[in-house]
């Protein structure tokens, strides 16, 4: 375990930069129990900022685990009205979230999928109006991370658990911009202008289309919709809070137009889905939608995946990160999406930002389809850079501009 004055650190800037706590807010804390110290920690700074009021909801993926091996497939669809009223009241006092991550990558393994596909979009039907809250920035919400031994074990076999548990927090802290003689907070200040940078670039070229290419395989089109916007590092709530919703956060992503995406895309590494590893993956595309897909592990996970809804299997993300990037620099795979997305260009199968649209936040659902927005309860990240990633933009009078080379940005 760290320090306790870097842990501090850490509870700070969850609090001060990713969530933003407001004088008076209402917080939720989302937090494993092997967490509870950085917890803790997090609810002391959230009063500290002048929270009204903390309220923490600890899980358990063992005992999550054992109600999908126990229950039958009618009852994990049972969502009860309290847990949703639960959800509504957290709107209703205009509450924000932050999020301690800690996977256990692989314990699902051994679920039957099909409990597990029942019960998550059974969820996502529950929690649509929730998901349309936080997804179109009503709130403030960040998601940090936190070890446990199963993943540090994973990312670090190589050691003893004890050992694995300290270099994972080392590399967490570390990517999160958290050191023992830094200030974390106008680190994020600086780190945000850079990400905001990249953003006005892009959004001045209102690119038509990106075309991906590597020597792995990937050759994808991708048209973003009109009047697209670039976004990475803090964004604005719709109630005017500036916030930072991943920490950390390496990222430049827009909104893929529904049906414009043709080619194949190879991922680069594993991806962590209903706690089953999918490995070794690709995906082909026509007119926007998966056509041809296969993985060498976890094949069953990615067909859940693509069938989880009409809307999973077409694009709502599209990424840039240059592979010369903090994270990717480490060496080490994560095995969370948290931080592997940000080491590498990454796409999102599922539902849309409204943000990345001008004056989505505003539209409605059919607006958003309108303008070229996919639709979907789901909303998974994949990972597909490479060190030798090809970008170049397509304009809209056919004017091709290079935005990256060999894996980085030279726009």
């Amino acid at each position: 375990m760290p320090k306790k004055e870097l842990l501090k650190k850490f509870a700070k800037l969850s609090v001060e930069i990713g969530a933003n706590v407001q004088k008076n807010q209402v917080v939720w804390v989302s937090s494993s129990t092997d967490n509870n110290e950085l917890a803790r920690l997090v609810v002391e700074a959230a009063y500290e900022a002048g929270a009204k009021s903390v309220l923490v909801n600890w899980f358990d993926d063992y005992v999550t685990k054992s109600g999908y091996v126990h229950q039958s497939i009618e009852t994990l669809q049972e969502i009860p009205e309290w847990l949703i009223g639960k959800y509504q009241q957290f709107i209703d006092d205009g509450g924000c979230i932050i999020n301690i991550s800690s996977p256990v990558p692989g314990l699902n393994a051994d679920v039957d999928s099909k409990k597990l596909q029942a019960n998550s979009i059974a969820r996502s039907k529950a929690f649509k109006f929730y998901q349309n809250h936080m997804m179109g920035n009503k709130a403030q919400w960040t998601i940090i991370a936190a070890p446990n031994p199963v993943w540090a074990k994973r990312v670090f076999p190589e050691l003893e658990e004890a050992d694995a548990i300290e270099k994972l927090w080392d590399a967490i802290l570390q990517a999160s911009r958290v050191t023992e003689d830094n200030d974390p907070v106008q680190e994020w200040n600086d780190h945000n202008k850079r990400l905001l940078s990249h953003n006005k670039v892009l959004n001045d070229h209102q690119f038509k289309e990106l075309h991906f290419t590597n020597r792995l395989g990937t050759d994808l089109h991708v048209e973003l919709v009109p009047h697209h916007i670039w976004a990475g590092g803090g964004e604005n709530s719709t109630s005017g809070v500036y916030f930072n919703p991943n920490i950390p956060t390496e990222e430049n992503f827009t909104m893929p137009n529904k049906f414009g995406v043709n080619g194949k895309v190879v991922a680069t590494k594993p991806l962590n889905y209903q706690g089953k590893l999918v490995e070794d993956f690709w995906f082909e595309f026509n007119d926007g939608k998966v056509v041809n897909y296969d993985a060498k592990k976890e094949l069953g996970a990615l067909k859940n995946l693509i069938e989880y809804d009409e809307g999973s299997s077409y694009l709502g993300e599209v990424a840039l990160i240059s592979y010369d990037s903090p994270i990717n620099n480490s060496g080490i795979l994560f095995y969370n999406t948290l931080f592997d997305e940000n080491a590498s260009c990454h796409l999102a199968l599922g539902r849309a930002y409204p943000m990345n649209v001008q004056g989505g936040t505003e539209m409605s659902e059919e607006e958003l389809i309108q303008a070229g927005s996919n639709q979907s309860m789901a909303h998974v990240d994949f990972m597909f850079g490479s060190s030798d990633m090809n970008i170049v933009g397509i304009k809209q009078d056919g004017t091709k501009v290079q935005i990256f080379e060999k894996g980085d940005f030279v726009i």
